[in-house]
C-alpha cells in the first residue's frame, strides 16, 4: 500500500504535541510496515529536533511553494503520486484530490470552538474553516482522546461516529526514563538557578488556555503560607519550561507582577534532554490547563517520578487516570492546598509516584502507530 502523509509541521520552529505526535508515529511506521510505502511531503527544512528517521520504505519529498501549501502544491504532487491513502496529521485536508483517494484526518481538540476567546481572531476564523473541511470530508478521523470524539460529535452532530477512532497519544518513555549525566543536571540548575527537587514545574506553551494565571496565584499562596511556618532551607520555585506561543502578554505581566518573581522561572524553548532533565528533578508537575486533546506531558512527568496534580476537565483523567490529584480549574486555593499537601506528605508522595508509573506503561508511541497504521489501512 503506499500512504501519503503531510508532515510540513515538522519544518517548524516551535516544538508541541502535534508536532511531537507525528514525529514519533514516523520513527515507527516504517519498521512496523516494511511491505508498505511511505510518501512524506514537506515544505522547507525539518527543524532539526523534528527530523524524521527516514526507513528504506520512506521517500521524502520536499515541495516548496509560498503559500497555501496544502491546498495547491501538496494537493497537486498527492493527485500526481496517486496514493491509496492520505493521512493528516492535524486538522486540514486538501480541497482537491481524486474520489478515490481515502482521506484519514487526525483531530486532536476542538478547544478553539470551546474557548475561541483564547486564540487570536484571524487564528480561529483560518482554525475553524480548516477543521469544519477536514470532519466533514475526511472519510475516516482519528481522535486523540474519548474526549476529542465526543466534541466532534456535539459540534458536528450529523458525523456517522463510527467514522471516528479514538486512539490515545504515546510518549518517549527511553528519555523520559534514562539516566541523566551529572553535568547535565549541574548546567540545568545553573542556568536556571534551581536546585534539585526544590522547583513545581510547568512543561507546554505560555498561552491562554494553559490557564498559567491560576498556577501562579496558587504558587503565591502556597509560597506565602510556607512563610508563615518555616523560615529555612531554599523556597520551592515555580518553573515554565516552553516557548511563548500566542496571546502570552497577560502571562508574562502577572508574572513580572508577582512578589515572588525572583522565584518564577520561564524557560523559553528547551531541548529534549533539558525537559527531560527538568522532569527529573523536579519535586512536583502541575497542569493547569482548561482544555487538552489529551496531554501528553502529564505521562512524561509519572514517567520521570514526579507527583502530578491536573486540572479535571476534559481528557486529563483520561492521560492521568487514578495516578494524578485534581483541581477545579479556575479554584487556585484548592490546587495550594493540593500543592501544600503533596510537599508534606512523604506516604502521599511515593503512593503518587508508584502509580504514575504504572499509569504510564499504558501509553507508547509503538502502541499508537500500531494502532494508526490498522486504523489508516482498513
Amino acid at each position: 500500500m503506499k500512504i501519503a502523509i503531510q508532515a510540513a509541521d515538522l519544518d517548524n520552529k516551535r516544538i508541541d504535541g502535534t508536532r511531537v505526535y507525528l514525529l514519533n508515529l514516523l520513527k515507527y511506521f516504517g519498521k512496523i510496515s516494511p511491505e508498505d510505502e511511505f510518501l512524506i511531503y514537506h515544505r522547507k527544512e525539518f527543524n532539526p529536533e523534528l527530523t524524521p528517521k527516514n526507513f528504506s520504505n520512506y521517500k521524502i519529498k520536499r515541495i516548496t511553494s509560498p503559500c497555501f501549501w496544502t491546498q495547491t502544491r501538496f494537493a497537486a504532487e498527492v493527485w500526481k503520486d496517486n496514493p491509496d491513502v492520505l493521512w493528516m496529521p492535524m486538522h486540514n485536508i486538501p480541497l482537491i484530490r481524486k474520489r478515490k483517494l481515502k482521506t484519514v484526518a487526525t483531530i486532536h481538540d476542538l478547544a478553539f470552538k470551546i474557548f475561541p476567546e483564547s486564540f487570536p481572531t484571524k487564528d480561529l476564523r483560518q482554525i475553524n474553516f480548516l477543521t469544519d473541511i477536514a470532519i466533514r470530508n475526511a472519510d475516516k478521523m482519528i481522535a486523540i482522546s474519548h474526549s476529542t470524539k465526543n466534541d466532534i460529535l456535539k459540534f458536528y452532530s450529523q458525523i456517522d461516529k463510527r467514522k471516528i477512532k479514538v486512539i490515545h497519544h504515546g510518549f518517549d518513555m527511553e528519555l523520559f526514563q534514562k539516566e541523566i549525566p551529572e553535568s547535565k543536571s549541574a548546567e540545568v540548575f545553573s542556568k536556571f538557578k534551581i536546585q534539585n527537587s526544590k522547583f513545581i514545574l510547568y512543561v507546554g506553551a505560555v498561552q491562554p488556555r494553559k490557564n498559567l494565571e491560576t498556577l501562579i496565584w496558587a504558587f503565591e499562596k502556597y509560597r506565602n503560607e510556607q512563610r508563615k511556618k518555616i523560615n529555612n532551607g531554599q523556597q520551592v520555585k515555580l518553573v515554565f519550561a516552553g516557548s511563548r506561543a500566542w496571546m502570552w502578554e497577560r502571562v508574562i505581566e502577572r508574572v513580572e507582577n508577582s512578589p515572588f518573581r525572583d522565584d518564577i522561572i520561564l524557560t523559553g524553548r528547551v531541548d529534549f534532554l533539558t525537559l527531560a532533565t527538568l522532569y527529573r528533578n523536579a519535586g512536583l508537575f502541575v497542569f493547569p490547563s482548561l482544555y487538552e486533546g489529551f496531554g501528553i506531558p502529564v505521562l512524561e512527568a509519572m514517567a520521570s517520578k514526579v507527583p502530578v496534580i491536573c486540572a479535571d476537565n476534559s481528557s486529563l483523567r483520561e492521560a492521568g487516570g487514578e495516578a494524578a490529584e485534581y483541581f477545579h480549574s479556575f479554584d487556585p486555593s484548592e490546587l495550594a492546598e493540593k500543592i501544600e499537601k503533596i510537599f508534606s506528605d512523604d506516604e502521599m508522595r511515593k503512593s503518587m509516584i508508584e502509580k504514575g508509573i504504572k499509569q504510564a506503561e499504558n501509553f507508547s508511541w509503538e502502541r499508537c502507530a500500531r494502532e494508526t497504521l490498522e486504523w489508516l489501512k482498513c
